[in-house]
């Protein structure tokens, strides 16, 4: 298991213990990091307690209850609760990962549940994704081209050329891989980060389009690529199994082989 620092905020001090709801049964406790910006007050762990044979077997599914029944503050993301969106990416038990996907039955004793690790809070369980989304934005994440498709006509791959991309378009980008990555902990402001860079593999990769050079241009930078120092924070902790470091890696071999 790969353990995270706690996000940047203040130290965290113990918060409140919420009675169990009556008639439980099979109790399971989840602490779970509080913080509002909004009353001056530092951040807190409060302790929650639901009834596992009447909740979902998922760390979302208790974290919903608690929501729905227990504490109506509690403020967190979430959508599809398929491991599709992305949303729901927390730190549970130490590491990142997907609420949605996260069984509770996983995790002995206590369920530690805290926002992303190393990015601004915005509310609870939220982290602030604005400066993530927008070097996401940075690397034009489209098909770039001058020609023209054949008309009425897609523009076509080989088998091989579309394999390439296996690997790369199922990132959701929750940012796991890159709040969980020591180099963009301390130069995420011009680090673009495992998941961004991995995105950006996607499309040099892509024979479909006709911007590789450029692509690779924007990132031949010391800091926003050449700051990975292969740590594999970011393939340990990825909930969709994918490898941003071998992404990583692809990007620095193509500076290689184009000189």
């Amino acid at each position: 298991m790969v353990e995270f620092s706690l996000p940047k905020n203040a130290k965290v001090r113990e918060g409140k213990t919420w009675p169990a709801l009556d008639g439980t049964k099979r109790p399971k406790s989840l602490r779970v990091y509080r913080w509002n910006g909004d009353d001056g007050e530092t951040p807190q762990v409060d302790t929650y307690t639901v009834d596992l044979d009447d909740c979902g077997p998922m760390v979302l599914d208790a974290v919903i209850k608690i929501k729905n029944e227990i504490d109506p503050t509690l403020t967190f993301r979430r959508s599809c609760r398929e491991g599709v969106c992305g949303s729901c990416a927390m730190n549970i038990d130490g590491t990142n990962t997907l609420a949605c996907t996260k069984y509770i039955d996983e995790v002995s004793g206590d369920v530690k549940v805290y926002p992303l690790p190393h990015m601004p809070v915005v509310k609870d369980l939220v982290p602030d994704l604005t400066q993530a989304y927008a070097q996401y934005r940075s690397i034009e994440p489209w098909l770039k081209s001058d020609s023209q498709p054949t008309p009425g006509k897609e523009r076509l791959q080989s088998p091989e050329e579309r394999q390439k991309l296996d690997g790369m378009w199922e990132c959701i980008l929750c940012f796991c891989c890159t709040t969980s990555c020591p180099s963009y902990w301390w130069n995420g402001d011009r680090y673009l980060g495992p998941a961004v860079l991995l995105q950006a593999n996607r499309w040099i990769q892509d024979s479909r389009d006709e911007s590789t050079g450029d692509r690779l241009d924007e990132l031949e930078d010391p800091f926003r690529l050449y700051r990975c120092h292969t740590i594999m924070n970011c393939t340990k902790t990825c909930p969709k199994g994918l490898n941003p470091a071998k992404a990583i890696a692809d990007i620095k071999q193509a500076m290689v082989e184009r000189r």
